[in-house]
């Protein structure tokens, strides 16, 4: 199911981005979904990489340690 949106976007960015429509040979609509859909998979990984990196500090700590020697 799709919705309808409207937002603005500086003119520049709007140029390149039609661009590149066509020079892709995509539709606006598929570039827009696309790039949305790397935005939200970029943010909602950062936090849950940190949080395993940091999981992987302290329980490697001693070896951490070790290492720094």
């Amino acid at each position: 199911m799709a919705i309808k949106i409207s937002t603005i976007v500086d003119k520049k960015v709007w140029k390149e981005f039609k661009e590149l429509s066509d020079e892709t040979h995509q539709s606006i609509t598929g570039l827009l979904t696309e790039a949305l859909k790397d935005f939200v998979r970029k943010k909602r990984v950062r936090p849950t990489f940190i949080k395993h990196m940091e999981e992987s500090i302290e329980e490697n700590e001693k070896l951490g340690r070790l290492l720094a020697k």
